[in-house]
């Protein structure tokens, strides 16, 4: 795992969430990664998460303030990415059902944006995280979950020429290994 990442820069959507932190670490501990891109919409949890990080890391970490929903912003953080990790969702069963709107706007839209973004700045490769519940999904969650694996995983149909390969977490468990 250390020569697959030596010199690469990865960003992580969702970055200040348990898997991008978790991710964070690893890389950090088992590998010689030039650069990280921790991109969240969350200042505080990125405040948070810069406190912990050991200062001889601290140069290979970088904060980025951004939302999915906005490609634009995505455009600007992707310039000069390797990877990128997309873990941004909104997660919660009961608020999916009551917040329909933003589950889609996020979930859907935003791997949308993820994907146009990835392919238009050249990023080689994309992994997306799925979950079980896009499995026959029973709730909202689900369902935006199995369409934003849907999008990536067409993607790879319509980028044309371009070097970008788009994964869901399950294809992206055999590429990385």
């Amino acid at each position: 795992m250390k020569k697959k990442f030596k010199g690469q820069t990865i960003l992580i959507t969702g970055g200040t969430g348990s898997f991008g932190l978790n991710f964070t670490n690893y890389l950090l501990k088992n590998t010689d990664i030039k650069k990280i891109i921790i991109y969240s919409r969350d200042e505080y949890k990125q405040s948070l998460i810069q406190e912990s990080i050991k200062k001889e890391n601290l140069n290979k970490i970088r904060f980025f303030l951004g939302d999915i929903r906005d490609k634009d912003r995505l455009m600007v953080a992707f310039e000069n990415v390797d990877i990128v990790i997309h873990a941004a969702a909104l997660k919660q069963v009961p608020a999916g059902e009551y917040n329909p709107f933003e589950f889609i706007k996020t979930n859907v839209v935003g791997a949308q944006n993820i994907v146009e973004a990835a392919i238009e700045k050249n990023i080689k490769n994309v992994i997306a995280l799925s979950t079980d519940k896009a499995v026959a999904p029973i709730n909202l969650y689900g369902a935006t979950k199995v369409c934003s694996d849907k999008i990536f995983i067409a993607a790879n149909n319509f980028k044309g020429n371009k070097p970008c390969l788009l994964y869901t977490s399950d294809a992206a468990d055999d590429s990385l290994r």
